[in-house]
């Protein structure tokens, strides 16, 4: 089998034959607060980045799935014999062949590996094929006989309550009554509102794929983007009734994951096919399986109440707040918590009553997608600060800077803010930044309307709106979840290795590692070694935990190899090792008596360590929504500035103004395009994303009835303050950066556009009709 994690190790490039040798370059800065290359930056630009789907081997097969074409159905009967009769057909595979556990979730195991007596979403998988061709296995697929009494499907998840059960769990998957203050607190001023989030998918640009190869033993090795390679162990071992030590899951090159990668429905049916062949078996999804099978982002309906005093500052908050989970419950519960607990933003409100619910439908499944929860309800709360600044005749900023939160304030679940949370710094920040340059009215610049060249109506329809939006995400996971990660860090010469279970996904962990083995030990040549299962368990990589948890393994197994390197050196010299100090390859101690390598003090000797992070714990949510969920708070404020078509409806974001706290910079370059992709990711979620379905069935599901946002969406994203407060409970005190933005930038586009048109604007994404001052014809 060829390909190996070049993406998580190094990269070795070699002089063209006859090239004159290069001139000895001076040595490249590294250790933390560098912006370090990424090491697959070359793979990847090179095209030898090894993607699941670019794996081969021996004797390949191929997979394909046969899906439902119904969101709701009952099974009556199912037919493989034509498919399993056909030439070049290897296996068929059913829920009758599943040897062990049939269900699989991220969250609650509710989901079927195949469906059994009922279909629950449009794609649901129902069967499996294993061919020597593609086209075969496609065809094969299609030659499933499977007879269904399609029933009538619930897509509301309003009328879910009252629905029949579409699940043996129900169709409730959780409720939280959050209860916070006096319930008869009632303020001068009440805003109502009602607001709607659509169904945002992660649309993974890299095909979602996986290799499953047979072993000698009886057990089975899968190569695949997983991004939380021990959790799909631990449920394919018990999906083919194998012990753990008999699965293993090798992860390939992940081309970026914001949760696309975490649906292991593809897995199981590989590993499935392997063991009932003897064969390898290799399966690429399509951009129309992928759409059909795994999470979005859950839509989501708010209903808002504020009241505030005469002044403006807020007295109470009232919400209900329905998530549409889909046909099963993954990691909803999770995203609800979030969304109940974040409900009232970053700010001071003395009383929150906030009903959550999570409600199964037979529409596509939800899960986890960055700022989960959060980003739904900062749409909803910071339109809610817009309506009550219109009311009070106040500038929104002035409102905001009113209520908004710091260290030492209370959450509506009774927490304290304990790490740092300068939301006021961050407000007035993107406040005072300068604004951009007015359109020209001239043929030339007509470019920069709204709706693009030889799109845009009249210049002098176009209205220019400023809005804001602050998002709060919170830090690891929450209510209890065990966050730990292990890492060993090994040196050799002049060489140094981490070994870490932590996926890289794009969040930049593996760079990030280097640099703290190099900051650490003075080794410039770090290693990260390939990810598989056969390492300790790092746990998943979501909410950018791999920063905190896994880097402070890093930190804590390079220091113990510090002191294992020092320890002989500071006896020979009669000093604590405190008193010598590691730098570019160098130990010297703190009077210059010695001065040597690192090289030469571990004079041919591997040192290596062993080290856990494991962070405070934290507790679930009780029974009135109250408890200390959150290791820790990261926040986001953005200022947009758009234009709008008063006529058209057409909106061109002209400028997003970022400032974040992230703690602490660890790589500048690294942090700035997290923060930019963030941005840009909300902004799709505003303007233009949204899986749209008809009474369940997905519609278009590809790239041109769903677009994304291109280089040509994306508005001039400036990062006008980057505040460094160290939360002194982290790793390097450092925050999470990609889902703060992405949870901001929405509510901060909605908002430009309430200031442009005066409109409303309750539904992510804006319609043109909802933009549009006058009827459109």
């Amino acid at each position: 089998m060829t390909g190996t994690n070049e993406g998580a190790g190094s990269v070795t490039v070699t002089a063209a034959p006859g090239s004159a040798p290069a001139a000895e370059a001076e040595p490249l800065p590294h250790g933390l607060g560098v912006s370090l290359p990424s090491a697959d930056a070359p793979a990847k630009t090179q095209g030898t980045f090894p993607y699941a789907a670019d794996l081969w081997a021996e004797g390949l097969l191929w997979a394909a799935i046969l899906r439902s074409p119904h969101p709701r159905a009952r099974i009556l009967s199912i037919d493989t014999g034509q498919a399993a009769e056909m030439p070049g057909v290897r296996a068929v595979v059913t829920h009758e062949d599943v040897p062990g556990d049939a269900g699989h979730g991220r969250g609650t195991p509710d989901r079927p590996v195949f469906a059994k007596d009922e279909v629950r979403h449009h794609g649901e998988p129902i069967a499996a094929i294993a061919a020597d061709h593609p086209d075969t296995a496609r065809l094969a697929a299609a030659a499933i006989a499977v007879e269904y009494e399609v029933l009538e499907p619930v897509t509301d998840p309003q009328l879910a309550f009252e629905a029949e059960p579409l699940h043996p769990d129900g169709n409730l998957v959780r409720h939280i009554p959050l209860r916070f203050g006096d319930a008869e607190a009632t303020g001068e001023v009440v805003v109502e509102g009602l607001y709607r989030i659509g169904r945002q998918d992660p649309a993974p640009i890299g095909a979602e794929a996986g290799l499953a190869v047979p072993r000698p033993d009886g057990g089975v090795e899968i190569y695949t983007a997983a991004t939380d390679p021990h959790t799909d162990r631990d449920l394919a071992a018990a999906c083919f009734g194998l012990p753990q030590d008999k699965v293993k899951v090798v992860v390939t090159g992940v081309p970026g994951a914001t949760a696309d990668r975490e649906d292991p429905g593809i897995q199981l049916p590989l590993g499935l096919l392997a063991l009932r062949t003897g064969c390898p078996v290799k399966l690429a999804a399509t951009r129309e399986e992928s759409f059909l099978s795994h999470a979005h982002r859950h839509p989501t309906i708010l209903r808002y109440r504020h009241h505030a005093d005469a002044d403006g500052k807020l007295v109470k908050v009232e919400a209900q707040i329905l998530m549409d989970a889909g046909a099963y419950a993954d990691t909803s519960a999770d995203a609800l918590a979030a969304a109940v607990s974040f409900a009232c933003g970053p700010y001071v409100v003395p009383h929150a009553f906030v009903e959550g619910w999570a409600v199964r439908t037979n529409n596509p499944p939800a899960g986890h997608l960055r700022g989960e929860g959060a980003m739904q309800v900062c749409a909803a709360y910071e339109g809610q600060m817009d309506k009550l600044a219109a009311k009070l005749g106040l500038d929104p900023a002035e409102l905001r800077l009113r209520n908004v939160m710091a260290t030492g304030d209370i959450l509506p679940t009774s927490q304290t803010v304990t790490c740092p949370a300068p939301v006021a710094e961050l407000l007035q920040a993107v406040k005072d930044a300068p604004l951009p340059d007015l359109p020209k009215d001239a043929p030339q610049e007509e470019w920069l309307l709204p709706g693009g060249p030889e799109g845009a109506g009249e210049p002098s329809a176009v209205r220019r709106g400023v809005g804001y939006g602050i998002g709060m995400v919170h830090m690891l996971g929450a209510e209890g979840a065990d966050e730990v990660s292990t890492a060993t860090v090994k040196v050799n010469g002049s060489v140094a290795t981490v070994i870490c279970a932590a996926v890289e996904t794009g969040s930049g962990f593996s760079t990030l590692a280097r640099q703290i083995v190099q900051e650490t030990l003075g080794v410039e040549e770090v290693h990260v070694a390939a990810v598989d299962t056969d390492q300790p368990s790092a746990g998943a990589a979501c909410h950018s935990r791999h920063t905190w948890v896994s880097g402070g393994a890093v930190e804590r197994a390079a220091k113990m190899v510090r002191t294992q390197l020092l320890q002989p050196l500071a006896h020979k010299f009669g000093m604590s090792t405190e008193l010598l100090q590691i730098s570019d390859g160098k130990i010297t101690s703190y009077d210059g008596v010695l001065s040597t390598t690192v090289a030469e003090a571990l004079d041919g000797k591997e040192l290596w360590a062993t080290a856990q992070c494991r962070p405070h714990p934290t507790e679930p949510l009780d029974e009135t929504g109250q408890g200390d969920a959150f290791v820790g708070l990261a926040f986001c404020a953005i200022r947009c500035v758009a234009d709008v078509d008063i006529e058209l409806g057409t909106i061109r974001v002209v400028e997003m103004s970022v400032a974040q706290d992230v703690g602490r910079v660890l790589n500048p370059a690294q942090l700035r395009a997290r923060i930019e992709a963030g941005v840009t990711q909300g902004l799709g979620a505003a303007l233009m994303e949204n899986l749209r379905t008809t009474r369940g069935l997905v519609r278009h599901p590809d790239l041109t009835g769903y677009p994304l946002p291109t280089s040509l969406d994306a508005p001039d994203i400036r990062i006008v303050k980057l505040i460094e407060e160290r939360d002194v409970v982290a790793p390097f005190g450092a925050k999470p950066v990609s889902a703060a933005p992405v949870v901001a930038a929405p509510a901060a586009v909605a908002s430009a556009v309430r200031a442009a048109t005066g409109r409303p604007i309750g539904r992510l994404p804006i319609r043109p009709q909802a933009a549009a001052l006058t009827p459109l014809s």
